[in-house]
Formats: structure tokens, C-alpha cells, sequence
């Protein structure tokens, strides 16, 4: 099977045209198959080991540090993107007046810990505004040179949650530590299915769903911290990330000292029996089909898709201002009350985000979902036969 037909490797009914991968991603079978395995095995907790809580998380964490391209000590499992950022926000200092840069419209995971962080020291949320091009870099440019030395902070997406709009991180990371601004990035949108440098982005902290593109059970999510946070402060004190709490028999002998790395920002119960080896599966499927190639067979479905919608008079942005992997189109007035009604009653499943129809299509998608849509289309544009 080649990874422009993997269909069959997910439980989508042939009458479902799903488009939403930016919303939520269907679970590979094997992603599932793994899950159920682990109800299983919880269903018989007198077979659960000690090892089985250590284990299979560090499996997981070496399996998301490679996606990433990041070292397994430099990862922590989280149970969401906002459990990720307030890490972040619990170990970055602002001082009265400093700007926390932020994007107009940013997903609220990644607002509501710096709304917090600026009002608890008298910071100020430097919010960029939309740009009318969308050309999100040229905007943060111009707020990192108008502000300059005042940015603590930067709190920034790789692409845009409601248009996949993107934003090219090098260069603004790169400018961001000219000014020697702290860096978080939630890359959500990003990871998955496009390609990400790290090592060219240097973030201080870095957050990633992994319900979306990387097909994990909803609850697990991955943070990375840089090297020079390992002695922050967790935003808990679970038991498990202590040195020396793989001896059950001696929990009660408290230690001072976290387990190596990141691992002191691991969310409790991070074990999760019943849905950390789907999250395994999901990574290996992830890595297995190549991110590089991913990123090649969605950009070519989402610049037919664009084709397509085009066609019927919806506005598409420009290509170096949509993602490769999801986009978000203007609806033509005309029929503005009626699409979603018609998407519904076909089964095509797509977001509104805003003022935009987010479409973010995956490697399930094929020539039946094109020719689905297209009649969908022409019923709502009175072209039907």
C-alpha cells in the first residue's frame, strides 16, 4: 500500500467525507486495536507491573522526540496543549511593562496563561493584528522591531488554527533571540504534517495536541523544554517523576529530587494504561508513513481542494499564505446560510472558523470524497444535473 492510499487503514464509512483533521484525527485502526488492548490490560490490574508504569511512557517520550527531532530528555507528557503552556508560563519571568507578543485570534490554550501571566506583574499582551494579506511574519516583524527590548515573551503558532495561515519561524525566532525574548510555540497545527525545525527555532518551550494531526487518544499531548529549564517548577508535584519512585516499597521515603530532564513537568497518572499505547501507535504510524511525505501528498490534496472550491467562486488565499495542509476559504454570500446544512446532509464534515470554511483533509482522503464534494457543490450552486 502506498501512503497515498491508506484508507483502508482507518475505520472511515465510504459515505463519510471527513475534512476536519484540524479539529480532530480519526484514529488509525491500529491506534484503536492498541487502546483496546489496554482496557484490557487495566481490566486485570493484578497483571499491571511496576515496570508498566515507567515503560510505556518513555517509550512514547523517545517516539515523540524523534518526530520532533529532539533528545527523550528533553520531553514531558502532558494531557493538553494548555497544561503545556502554563508550564511555560509558570517558568518565564515579565517584568512590570513588558510585552507578552501574541497573535490576534490565537487559539485560547495559548492566550489564557499569558492573559494571566501579564496581569499578575503588570505586563502588557502585545497583540499583533490580523494582517489584510495575511502575511503573519511580515507583522510580527514589524511588532519585534517596534518593540523591541520591551518583548519578555513570545507566544506564537507555526500556522494559524483557523486558516492554517502560516508563519515562518526561523525568521522570527531568529530575530526574537536577537532580542533575547523567551520563545514558547504551540505547534498543534504543525507537527505531524509539515515538517518543523527545531534546531533552527530554538524555542524555550514548545507544546504540540496530539489529538489532531498525530492521531493520539484525546488527553495525551507532548511539551518539550529546553535544556536550561530542567530546574523549573512543575506545575504539580507528582509522585511519579521523583528519583527513586520506580521502588514502590519505599514511596515514603521522599526525595528531594526529580527524575532526569523534563520529566518533572509530566502530568500525574501519566501511565494511563488505557490510552498511552494507542498514543505509541499513533506515533509509530506518524513516523512510519514520514512526515516529509506527508507533507507532499497533503499539499497536493489541499491545492486540489482550492482548485475545486475556487471553481465555485470561494475566495482562496494566495499559496505562500495557506498551509500545505489545511486552509480557510471565504464562503460566497449566496450561499452562506445554506452550506452547512448541505455539507451535513452529505456527511462532509469541515469546520467554520470565524468568518472562514476550514478544510483540513488527510491520506484517507481520495477521488470518492473529490467527487462527493463536487456534487455537494454543484446542489448548492443550482448546477445540479
Amino acid at each position: 500500500m502506498t501512503i497515498s492510499s491508506a484508507r483502508s487503514l482507518f475505520s472511515i464509512p465510504r459515505d463519510v467525507c471527513y475534512l476536519n483533521a484540524a479539529y480532530m484525527g480519526p484514529h488509525p485502526r491500529v491506534v484503536t486495536e492498541a487502546c483496546e488492548a489496554g482496557l484490557r490490560r487495566r481490566a486485570t490490574p493484578w497483571q499491571i507491573s511496576t515496570a508498566n508504569f515507567f515503560d510505556d511512557v518513555e517509550l512514547l517520550r523517545s517516539l515523540f522526540a524523534r518526530l520532533l527531532g529532539a533528545n527523550t530528555d528533553n520531553i514531558a507528557i502532558v494531557p493538553a496543549a494548555s497544561y503545556g503552556i502554563a508550564c511555560a508560563a509558570k517558568n518565564i519571568s515579565v517584568k512590570p511593562k513588558q510585552k507578552i507578543l501574541l497573535l490576534a485570534d490565537q487559539f485560547p490554550a495559548n492566550y489564557y496563561a499569558w492573559a494571566r501571566l501579564a496581569d499578575d506583574n503588570d505586563a502588557e499582551l502585545c497583540v499583533v493584528d490580523t494582517p489584510s494579506d495575511l502575511d503573519w511574519t511580515a507583522a510580527v516583524m514589524e511588532s519585534i522591531a517596534t518593540h523591541k527590548d520591551d518583548i519578555a515573551v513570545a507566544a506564537l503558532p507555526n500556522h494559524h488554527w483557523s486558516n492554517g495561515a502560516p508563519l515562518d519561524l526561523d525568521v522570527i525566532c531568529d530575530a526574537l533571540h536577537g532580542i533575547g525574548a523567551r520563545i514558547t510555540l504551540d505547534i498543534s497545527q504543525t507537527l505531524g504534517a509539515c515538517p518543523f525545525d527545531l534546531e533552527a527555532t530554538r524555542p524555550d518551550f514548545l507544546v504540540s495536541a496530539g489529538y489532531k494531526w498525530l492521531f493520539c487518544p484525546y488527553g495525551i499531548s507532548f511539551l518539550y523544554v529546553a535544556d536550561e529549564h530542567f530546574d523549573g517548577v512543575p506545575i504539580e508535584e507528582a509522585w511519579a517523576n521523583r528519583t527513586g519512585s520506580d521502588d514502590f516499597a519505599r514511596l515514603i521515603d521522599y526525595s528531594d529530587d526529580y527524575q532526569h530532564g523534563a520529566r518533572r513537568f509530566d502530568v500525574g497518572e501519566r501511565a494511563k494504561f488505557e490510552t498511552i499505547p494507542g498514543a505509541i501507535a499513533a506515533i509509530r504510524q506518524v513516523l512510519d508513513w514520514g512526515v516529509k511525505q506527508i507533507a507532499t501528498e497533503l499539499d497536493t490534496r489541499n491545492e486540489a481542494l482550492a482548485d475545486l472550491f475556487g471553481e465555485y467562486g470561494f475566495s482562496i488565499p494566495v499559496r505562500e499564505r495557506r498551509g500545505p495542509h489545511f486552509q480557510g476559504l471565504k464562503i460566497p454570500h449566496e450561499v452562506q446560510d445554506s452550506l452547512v446544512g448541505e455539507f451535513a446532509a452529505r456527511k462532509i464534515f469541515a469546520s467554520l472558523r470565524g468568518s472562514s470554511l476550514r478544510i483540513a483533509p488527510h491520506l484517507y482522503n481520495d477521488d470518492e470524497d473529490m467527487q462527493t464534494l463536487r456534487t455537494a457543490l454543484d446542489h448548492l450552486f443550482g448546477k445540479a444535473a
